[in-house]
């Protein structure tokens, strides 16, 4: 597990290069929800988040996990 996420996504790919086959979690931690948060209105801060959680898997990640989670289902729910 790499906690918190956002910051060591070079440590991300470099773990999961090292040990493809073992899974990766990423835990993005109360600081990085604050950050995104008061990142801007509703819109810019569901934007941010996708493009911090496409980071992470892009990076490598498994499994993220976020207190984000509640506000992720709803996103993916409107978009189905």
């Amino acid at each position: 597990m790499v906690k918190p996420g956002l910051p060591y996504l070079d440590i991300v790919r470099q773990t999961k290069d090292k040990f493809p086959h073992h899974p990766l979690f990423i835990y993005q931690v109360s600081g990085e929800y604050a950050m995104i948060c008061r990142s801007g209105d509703d819109r810019e801060v569901e934007t941010i988040l996708m493009e911090t959680l496409t980071c992470m898997r892009r990076a490598g990640a498994d499994c993220i996990i976020t207190y984000f989670t509640p506000l992720i289902l709803s996103i993916i729910s409107r978009k189905h």
